[in-house]
């Protein structure tokens, strides 16, 4: 065989994906909120673009019963990604622009009148949420800064740098005192001075140190109460009778100090910590409606896109170059890859979330104890479509419902086998752990055994380790922790 160049001609096939095809495969895993920074970001870039108002209802009816293919739902619209998603919910009057507009919170309870509107005439004090509080070395250093001067003042500062977010000293008072060259006294004296502030308990270096402070500003610091406060450990043990022995206290005397443990703050700093806990806007509102469920997107959080194509055409009747040409069709193409993109975008979801509400009805009806398990994969093979688009669709979007509001991933979780042969959800089993051990008594603590035969005859096919482990996953601790925490708060009733 000869060897040399030559020309051959093949034929292939492979699959590419566009810069069109990955920005709708990244619009679909966006959350509303995060939507609407990217949207704001290719208006700016696109002339042809521009925001609307977002008053849009994106609305599907689940009805009774629950067999309806999720795409007989939705009605095509004109295509034109505003009104692409309309659906007349046969009369039913939705959430519209928020949880509000219904006296619904966001967590899906009621609002605090009940009613929907202000709690007052004066309605909601706004100010209120905007004031911006002091964190705790502001507020410290404004009460030392009363109280010290020169060199003692300076090192007082320091101690407050020192304090954590609880209001404890984080470092040892001898390499503070070597790191700014002074007495090691002098350190102390001022970490005493610091102490004295208030919230009290603050520059403590044990929870014993916190505890002691505020049972001396309590007048309440007597010999029985130091040994008391020097020997927590045994308290979180359960050793009473060791504890009353050393404390040379009775039960009457013991319960009264626990008591008044309890009224203390071990953390005294973090009322003033500057963590600020972040409400969850919920991408989706599923509500019971006359026939069904109805099922909404939000679009009070949900972008508005329009293409302004009375521009484009204006644009485009003007003397223009080539270039000029092509680029203004560019965007012209982009301006409708991006609505068609948003279209689907919200259909998809709509399809997802109205399977979601099919399969896990008996949650939304009677809570989480009957709910079932679900997998990303029924989901796809129902609507037909890829276990990584329920993926994307599900991560970083949230259902509000009359039970709350919960990630779309929530609804998905592992089963375990049931006398029915049905199958139940992990989250019903940890459910019924919950309400079994809240309803114990100190004198009738329940094992994991003695659990897993309560569950086994109530029709839960589960192991020992299961159940521990399901236990733990909730936050309760074993039967001997809860017996002495049980103990504990029985001496201090």
């Amino acid at each position: 065989m000869a060897i040399g160049p030559r020309l051959d001609l093949r034929q292939s096939q492979s699959l590419v994906m566009t810069p069109q095809l990955q920005q709708a495969i990244r619009l679909l895993a966006l959350s509303n909120q995060e939507l609407e920074a990217v949207i704001a970001e290719e208006v700016d870039k696109n002339p042809l673009l521009e925001m609307g108002e977002s008053n849009v209802e994106n609305t599907a009816m689940v009805e009774e019963p629950v067999a309806v293919e999720a795409d007989s739902m939705m009605t095509s619209g004109s295509g034109d990604g505003a009104e692409a998603l309309d659906i007349e919910a046969g009369g039913e009057n939705l959430f519209q622009d928020c949880a509000a507009d219904t006296g619904l919170g966001m967590d899906g309870g009621l609002s605090m009148t009940g009613e929907g509107g202000s709690g007052s005439d004066d309605g909601t004090d706004f100010d209120s949420f905007a004031a911006h509080a002091s964190s705790l070395t502001d507020y410290l250093m404004a009460q030392i800064g009363t109280m010290l001067i020169g060199d003692a003042l300076a090192i007082a500062a320091a101690v407050i740098d020192e304090l954590d977010e609880a209001g404890y000293l984080t470092v040892r008072l001898f390499d503070l005192a070597q790191r700014l060259g002074v007495p090691l006294a002098r350190v102390e004296a001022a970490l005493a001075v610091v102490q004295t502030l208030d919230p009290t308990g603050v520059g403590a270096r044990t929870l014993g140190e916190c505890l002691a402070l505020q049972a001396k500003e309590a007048d309440r610091y007597d010999p029985a109460m130091a040994t008391f406060l020097d020997n927590l450990d045994l308290l979180a043990e359960g050793r009473m009778a060791q504890l009353k022995r050393i404390c040379g206290v009775d039960d009457e005397d013991l319960a009264d100090m626990i008591r008044e443990l309890r009224g203390y703050d071990p953390k005294p700093g973090l009322k003033f910590s500057s963590i600020s806990t972040e409400s969850v806007t919920p991408d989706l509102f599923v509500r019971q409606a006359a026939k069904g469920w109805a099922i909404e997107i939000n679009s009070a959080t949900l972008p508005r896109v329009l293409v302004n194509r009375s521009y484009y055409a204006e644009l485009a009747a003007g003397g223009q170059d080539k270039a000029s040409k092509a680029w203004l069709n560019d965007c012209m193409a982009n301006a409708n890859w991006l609505m068609k993109a948003l279209d689907q975008r919200q259909r998809t979801i709509i399809k997802v979330a109205s399977e979601i509400v099919k399969r896990q009805e008996g949650f939304f009806r009677d809570g989480v104890a009957f709910m079932k398990p679900l997998t990303l994969r029924v989901i796809a093979e129902e609507i037909g479509m890829h276990e990584s688009t329920i993926s994307r669709v599900t991560s970083n979007k949230y259902l509000s419902c009359s039970r709350g509001v919960f990630e779309l991933k929530y609804f998905f979780s592992s089963g375990v086998s049931t006398d029915g042969g049905e199958g139940a959800s992990a989250e019903s089993v940890k459910s019924r752990i919950r309400a079994l051990i809240v309803a114990e008594t100190a004198d009738a603590i329940l094992s994991d055994d003695t659990l897993v035969d309560m569950l086994n005859k109530e029709g839960f096919g589960l192991a020992r380790r299961t159940v521990a482990k399901y236990r733990e996953a909730i936050g309760l601790g074993s039967s001997v922790q809860r017996r002495r925490q049980k103990a504990i708060s029985a001496r201090a009733a």
